[in-house]
């Protein structure tokens, strides 16, 4: 069992062409916090790659990212933190959840939020705004209700005025961190402490080190 919690197995991580996705992003961030050392594999899904039979990825959703350790697929990117947060369990390897029950759970509470609303600001604002500098049209009313239901509830978690979500950094906060980007990165109008906190989470080395994953891609 010891040789079994020490060793680490091959893990590929497969994500789309451009390092665009913010999923893919929180999986290649939770890899790194580990500790873990991880292949990357591309696939172009603007150009339907992932769609053809040739593709080796996970067949079930054909989505990125998809992680890969041994003979197990994943993908969905709140499932794999949560199972890299199992199988390579504290203390022996980082955390990337709190050790608090209630706060691991509003963790994953926050990180199930911003995969499942909020559509019109991810839409009005994709994240190649962050990564390719894209420019976009103005928020719309829907977007821009959606952009002020995102610093409302984020100035509610924050409150506490601490840099982190709680205390101690968890995977959830690049999630969030990455949401309130789409706008601060842009150039759109947003409080400036929850600015300054996404600014601070997004300067994590492993962070900065997906950024140079998808400059080298588009540049």
């Amino acid at each position: 069992i010891a040789e079994d919690i020490m060793s680490k197995p091959a893990i590929t991580l497969w994500s789309d062409a451009h390092f665009f996705s913010p999923y893919v992003l929180s999986a290649f961030v939770a890899i790194q916090e580990k500790g873990l050392v991880c292949t990357l594999k591309t696939v172009d899904l603007a150009d339907g790659e992932h769609l053809r039979p040739t593709w080796q990825g996970y067949a079930l959703t054909q989505r990125v990212p998809l992680l890969q350790i041994e003979d197990f697929e994943l993908s969905e990117s709140s499932a794999i933190a949560e199972y890299l947060e199992d199988r390579f369990a504290p203390p022996t390897w980082e955390r990337i959840y709190p050790l608090d029950l209630q706060k691991r759970a509003r963790a994953r509470q926050i990180q199930a939020w911003l995969r499942s609303d909020l559509m019109p600001l991810r839409e009005e604002r994709s994240t190649d705004v962050i990564f390719a500098g894209t420019k976009k049209a103005p928020l719309s009313e829907a977007g821009r209700s959606s952009a002020g239901k995102l610093f409302a509830i984020a100035d509610n978690l924050l409150a506490h005025g601490m840099p982190n979500l709680f205390g101690e950094w968890c995977i959830a906060d690049t999630d969030l961190a990455l949401m309130i980007n789409r706008l601060a990165l842009y150039g759109d109008d947003v409080p400036e402490r929850l600015a300054d906190y996404a600014a601070f989470q997004w300067q994590r080395a492993s962070v900065q080190r997906f950024c140079v994953l998808s400059a080298k891609s588009t540049g």
